[in-house]
């Protein structure tokens, strides 16, 4: 276990610095710029504004600064707010993210596992069809879809939620419901795959061949196994879920890292764009060490390697 945990984060430095390196570039080159607006502004203006950011040295220079800057998490002051660090931003911005996605993770998991098992159990009846086309609609339907209608049905007719801001727990409701939609759905499925498949195993029957009751053949021994798929799956879920919830945010004026993202790359903000996306990249590096140790640790068969 130390030893694969010493080599994994070891692997975090060249990971990142790829990633830094990748889009650091890739900002540089796309078309536009920080102070390019609707309105010209004078040249010399414009000469002052680069030159106190340092975008008028060269750009090998720029990028050595940039890397050396990033190492103590200092990115350097926002263009589009420059009153502020990139890090304050983040570190306001992101828990409430966070709070979004775990919230519609958890809901996930707490009725998608449920309803997963059910259907296995339950294989080829109304219960199984009925479980699996509420997954097939969870992810058919795209979130800027589904959300505009909760806030319809719930909150501009029936008057139970607020339909927008981040205040109070009401207002959390249906931003966690728009974003857990599809991952309840995937895991519903993914549980359902995994329990079908360790319900045929021998050691399943042999339970039952000694008289153990069906709930404790299917919750004690069969899910610990049915489960792995979603263990799997949780690592990359839980950084899209977070990553992935900018429309969510936007639709419901939820004030997340995500609208800061999308602000800042339409504005050609290096630094904020920089310092968001080798922050989501750390955190989703993070998690997928912390769901490999928990694969290890429910199925005694895998490796670390």
């Amino acid at each position: 276990m130390v030893t694969f945990l010493i080599r994994r984060i070891l692997l975090i430095i060249p990971t990142l610095w790829v990633i830094a390196t990748v889009t650091f570039f890739m900002m540089r080159l796309a078309p536009g710029g920080p102070f390019r607006a609707e309105r010209e502004i004078p040249a010399a203006a414009r000469a002052q504004l680069m030159h106190s950011y340092g975008l008028d040295r060269p750009l090998g220079e720029q990028y050595l600064s940039f890397l050396g800057h990033a190492v103590t998490l200092d990115f350097g002051v926002s263009y589009k707010y420059p009153g502020r660090q990139v890090r304050e931003i983040i570190f306001e911005a992101f828990p409430v993210s966070l709070e979004l996605g775990a919230w519609a993770l958890l809901l996930a998991v707490l009725v998608g596992v449920p309803m997963g098992v059910l259907a296995a159990v339950r294989r080829n009846t109304w219960i199984d069809f009925s479980a699996m086309g509420l997954a097939l609609a969870g992810v058919s339907i795209p979130n800027f879809v589904l959300g505009p209608v909760l806030v319809l049905a719930l909150s501009l007719t029936l008057f139970m939620f607020p339909p927008a801001l981040w205040q109070g727990p009401a207002s959390r409701v249906l931003p966690v419901l728009t974003l857990s939609a599809t991952y309840l759905a995937y895991i519903a499925r993914l549980t359902r795959a995994g329990m079908l498949d360790v319900l045929r195993q021998d050691f399943i029957r042999t339970a039952r061949a000694k008289g153990l009751s069906e709930a404790t053949v299917v919750l004690k021994h069969g899910l610990r196994l049915g489960f792995l798929p979603v263990v799997s799956y949780l690592g990359p879920a839980a950084a899209r879920i977070i990553m992935g919830s900018i429309v969510v945010e936007t639709i419901f004026a939820v004030p997340g890292l995500g609208r800061y993202l999308v602000n800042a790359a339409f504005n050609r903000d290096y630094t904020l764009v920089l310092g968001s996306v080798l922050f989501y990249s750390l955190f989703l590096i993070v998690l997928n060490l912390l769901v490999d140790v928990a694969y290890t640790r429910l199925d005694p068969r895998v490796e670390m390697k």
